[in-house]
């Protein structure tokens, strides 16, 4: 399909630069193909069923974005570098990108305060491969010291981050440090609103996504086909595993809060649809015309234009069907993307 299929004008104004107080005080719009439904996320108990239960992804954001100085080298003086880390490689090294990164070559230095990262290789889209001068829990450590939350581009670029933003873009799951990106449906759940959840039957479960920093890239190609999506790590246990292959087998239903829980429950999937362990890298790309075979609701923020978020919810729900909802999400005041409110989305019939 054409990438230009899923673009939409969305006025600057509907960009939400804060999150809603409570968390679960944001609206919801629930998105069917017969119908439109304006709530809230509150509502949540009464929109789903006993005996569904709710997939969170429990990674936690670290401090990604990290700003420091390329030192003079003899031939070329100082320059400031802003580097956002997209993936970790192993205990000493991070995929990252860098702004600006026609300034690094292989082989140069960059002075964050007390730590010190050095450029190993660099590839055609810019991304670097980074190796720094500790490894490990020091490393971990030197990171949670110097770097800075990462907001996604369209909050950042309107305003500065905050000791605010430091609980706000983490969610009441987050356990398991790796991501560079929060999984921001979750961001609207509280224990209020899990109780009263569990109170309805509803149950959950978690796994991890290590979102990665990928996720904000725009989308170059001009056909979907020739998008390539970042790989990110992902794991599924085998009790999980177990426990939602149960839920379904008894007639529940497995709702994904957020994309990432979707896209690894996917990635995780045999034909027949039952969910195996998994403990991998995903790079699932999808788009209309998908079949899906794990989820069966999904929860999750109102996306970019032309992003594969985009591409994804209109697979599970039809094309002209999320136009529609988003066109309505956009003239009724929707707040969008990270901070934004929220959709519940029931999938197409014919997918």
């Amino acid at each position: 399909m054409k990438v230009s299929d899923f673009d939409f004008n969305l006025p600057e104004d509907r960009i939400a630069l804060r999150p809603a107080r409570p968390r679960d005080a944001a609206r919801m719009l629930v998105i069917s193909e017969d119908e439109l439904l304006d709530a809230g996320v509150a509502d949540l108990p009464g929109l789903l069923c006993a005996g569904d239960v709710m997939v969170f992804n429990d990674t936690r954001v670290i401090p990604a974005r990290l700003y420091g100085i390329r030192r003079a080298d003899g031939t070329r003086g100082e320059a400031r570098i802003e580097l956002l880390l997209h993936k970790r490689v192993d205990e000493q090294e991070w995929q990252a990108f860098a702004r600006p990164g026609k300034r690094l070559r292989p082989g140069d230095d960059i002075h964050m305060g007390d730590l010190v990262g050095t450029v190993m290789m660099k590839g055609d889209g810019g991304e670097l491969l980074v190796r720094f001068d500790r490894s490990g829990r020091d490393l971990d450590l030197a990171i949670l010291e110097t770097g800075e939350m990462p907001l996604p581009p369209y909050i950042a670029g309107k305003r500065a981050t905050d000791e605010g933003d430091l609980a706000d873009y983490q969610t009441m799951f987050a356990a398991r440090d790796g991501a560079v990106a929060a999984p921001t449906a979750s961001l609207h759940f509280t224990e209020g609103l899990m109780g009263r959840l569990a109170e309805a039957g509803i149950g959950h479960v978690t796994l991890t996504l290590h979102v990665g920093a990928g996720t904000f890239l725009p989308v170059k190609a001009e056909d979907t086909r020739d998008h390539r999506m970042h790989a990110e790590w992902g794991e599924i246990t085998p009790e999980t595993a177990r426990h939602l292959n149960d839920v379904r087998r008894n007639g529940g239903r497995i709702v994904a809060v957020g994309t990432t829980s979707l896209r690894l429950l996917e990635s995780a999937a045999d034909e027949s649809g039952t969910i195996q362990p998994f403990a991998d890298e995903t790079d699932i790309f999808i788009t209309p015309g998908y079949r899906f075979r794990a989820v069966d609701v999904l929860m999750t923020n109102f996306h970019l234009p032309r992003s594969t978020l985009f591409m994804l919810v209109s697979a599970f729900a039809g094309l002209e069907v999320m136009k529609g909802a988003y066109r309505h999400a956009i003239d009724a005041g929707y707040r969008f993307y990270s901070y934004g409110d929220a959709s519940l989305i029931f999938p197409a019939q014919e997918r």
